[in-house]
């Protein structure tokens, strides 16, 4: 097989949608010992260089030529007619690691990194990023898998260098609303302590805490601009996306979604690697735990916090994990502009503030206080109380809005107006008993969230609430009457509240 040719690029207008293509001749294709899915590496103007999957055709590319798909040609600066040289990859040490995972192994940490390096230069294909999930979905790290692969996703992203002590708080999800960190990053950051809060957008959920900001200030910047507005303000609330933080996590991210398929394990290292890319030193994580939430039951739960510790032990950060309820939404609202508006209604201290969100916000960021030293033993949660009540928590809040390019005067009752509503009642009086969390985001989908910011669920009652027959129990957020229209079809199958 000949390692090495040259090609003339035919730029093609198709898209894959996400993968980087090149389409062969089919007969050319089998004389080089190509096959489709094969990786090939292609080099022009002597020094540019990209690796991708090779795809074949008998009709639409000729002898000679090399079709470039749309996701190559428009990431990357070749014209049609360019020369490039072609390269016959050989199969990547990480296919013998994945392999290895596969039969049930353990990983020796050049097998971690040989996998993460190979999906951030894309010299494996999705299909086999998928095997690897499999593979540690049936068979979880041990502990220094744990390690290896978080320190090799940490590696292979860029990394921001702040100085001094770095704190945060991570919920792992899997409770609608839930929306504490925006609450907690102020009341930190106004006690002098730095918390640069780097988010994910929402993957199965209704909103990411990235979608919520997003409602009122840009969460998308660059290092340089994000340190600027940590050293102005002691905190941000910034989508990780936005720069080159743990590359791998998308890939992968991309292959779980469709079977909504998260193993512990790559949840522990994509949320640790992040905070070691960013210099994170002291760490609280909140863990809901309840039947529909991601952590189903405490015996899981607890496996998980000790996991949690020996990596964060491993990289010198301090944390605490914290096993919290996860039987109910947290919040009234669901959705980025209803979670938007409650976060708003605790910082301004309105009467109509959902306690529940307060008290769980107060809660960690106390914790979070005792954890980093700021507060004695005991004291923290009372300290956290005490910025909230006085406004200090939201003066800086509209500070990190400002320095973020938001509206910082906005208030929480400007949030939803021009959505469309639908108000549903209860169909029987008695006592909930249950709340489907994952019915809730389903909806809240339908509905349009999180792309459509006025989307979403206001929740009326709660676990426990007795409620009267015609009383409300929940309002419907729309953008338009199509959305709202789908949404009061799948309502017909779906039940939030059981009531007995």
């Amino acid at each position: 097989m000949i390692s090495q040719y040259y090609l003339k690029v035919k730029k093609l207008d198709f898209t894959t949608g996400e993968a980087l293509i090149a389409l062969l001749n089919e007969e050319e294709a089998y004389h080089f010992g190509i096959h489709a899915g094969d990786k090939i590496g292609l080099t022009w103007r002597g020094k540019k260089t990209v690796n991708v999957e090779a795809n074949l055709s008998d009709k639409r590319i000729k002898p000679g030529e090399i079709g470039l798909y749309e996701e190559v040609w428009q990431k990357y600066p070749v014209e049609t007619g360019e020369i490039v040289e072609v390269n016959v990859l050989g199969r990547p040490d990480s296919i013998q690691a994945i392999k290895k995972k596969l039969l049930g192994h353990h990983l020796n940490e050049a097998d971690c990194q040989a996998i993460i390096n190979d999906i951030v230069s894309n010299r494996i294909s999705n299909t086999e990023i998928t095997y690897f999930v499999a593979a540690t979905y049936m068979y979880p790290y041990n502990r220094d898998e744990l390690y290896y692969m978080t320190k090799a996703v940490a590696e292979t992203g860029d990394t921001i260098h702040f100085k001094g002590q770095v704190v945060d708080k991570h919920s792992v999800g899997g409770i609608a609303g839930n929306r504490t960190t925006m609450v907690i990053i102020p009341i930190i950051a106004s006690l002098g302590l730095k918390i640069p809060k780097t988010s994910s957008r929402a993957i199965t959920s209704p909103a990411g805490t990235s979608d919520t900001m997003e409602v009122l200030a840009p969460v998308t910047f660059s290092i340089a601009e994000t340190m600027e507005i940590v050293k102005k303000t002691g905190g941000c609330l910034i989508w990780g996306g936005g720069f080159n933080l743990a590359p791998s996590d998308d890939r992968i991210l991309k292959v779980t979604y469709p079977l909504s398929l998260e193993p512990y394990d790559k949840m522990i290292v994509s949320v640790m690697a992040k905070k070691v890319s960013t210099s994170v030193n002291c760490l609280i994580i909140d863990m809901p735990v309840g039947e529909t939430a991601k952590i189903p039951d405490m015996a899981t739960a607890i496996d998980l916090e000790k996991r949690f510790v020996y990596v964060a032990k491993q990289f010198g950060i301090k944390i605490k994990v914290l096993k919290t309820k996860g039987i109910d939404p947290i919040g009234h609202g669901i959705g980025p502009s209803l979670e938007a508006r409650d976060v708003l209604r605790v910082l301004q201290r309105k009467d109509n503030r959902p306690l529940d969100l307060e008290e769980k916000s107060v809660r960690l960021a106390g914790e979070l206080l005792e954890l980093a030293g700021k507060a004695s033993k005991g004291k923290g949660k009372k300290m956290a109380q005490e910025v909230l009540e006085s406004g200090q928590a939201w003066k800086k809040m509209q500070e990190i809005i400002k320095a973020q390019g938001g509206k910082f005067k906005v208030d929480s009752e400007d949030i939803t107006i021009g959505a469309v509503k639908h108000y549903v009642d209860a169909p029987r009086s008695g006592k909930v008993i249950k709340t489907n969390n994952k019915n809730i985001n389903t909806l809240c989908r339908i509905l349009g969230a999180p792309k459509e910011k006025l989307a979403g669920i206001y929740l009326n009652i709660e676990y426990g609430d007795k409620v009267k027959k015609g009383e409300r129990m929940f309002t419907l957020y729309a953008q338009n009457e199509q959305r709202m229209a789908l949404a009061k079809v799948a309502l017909e199958k779906t039940e939030i509240f059981t009531i007995k």
